[in-house]
């Protein structure tokens, strides 16, 4: 049964279920603020371009810890795992969940998280508006990567990914 509608305010719920159709990869972005270590967790990741390296996510203007990605000059993508779906919760819930993980600051002074599948550290370089959401342009000057299989988000769902 195909439903057909005009994504505006009332048909709000049904334009978030078509779009969470799309199956994404599951993030936790990190930057350093001024009173230590922020992440959240985001699926709006994409890569943009191979030269220069390219990378994007976007956060929400109205997320709480929107101002600290918002300042960072620089901040780091980490493409998270298939069994660390409690990872990406904790953080979609607090911003300083790294108790529950290993991590380290780089030169640059970006919270990086040990034991992801990959990561992407990035400098930012640029950031333009994308309605209720910003699009941030990161370059990405380090890259980590580690063996697994990626965390999927889909449907409001999380799970993995089995190749036939």
């Amino acid at each position: 049964m195909s439903k057909t509608f005009t994504p505006d305010q009332d048909h709000s719920r049904e334009f978030r279920d078509a779009l969470g159709c799309f199956a994404t990869g599951v993030t936790i972005v990190t930057a350093q603020t001024p009173d230590g270590p922020v992440g959240m967790t985001a699926n709006s990741f994409s890569s943009i371009s191979l030269t220069p390296p390219l990378v994007l996510w976007s956060p929400s203007k109205h997320s709480k810890r929107y101002p600290a990605f918002e300042h960072a000059s620089h901040f780091c993508i980490h493409v998270l795992r298939d069994d660390q779906k409690d990872l990406a919760l904790e953080f979609a819930k607090r911003g300083d969940a790294f108790d529950l993980v290993d991590w380290t600051l780089t030169e640059t002074q970006t919270p990086v998280i040990q034991d992801c599948l990959t990561s992407f550290e990035c400098r930012t370089d640029a950031i333009h508006d994308g309605g209720d959401h910003v699009i941030v342009v990161g370059r990405v000057q380090t890259v980590r990567l580690n063996a697994g299989a990626p965390l999927i988000f889909t449907q409001s769902a999380y799970g993995g990914f089995s190749g036939t």
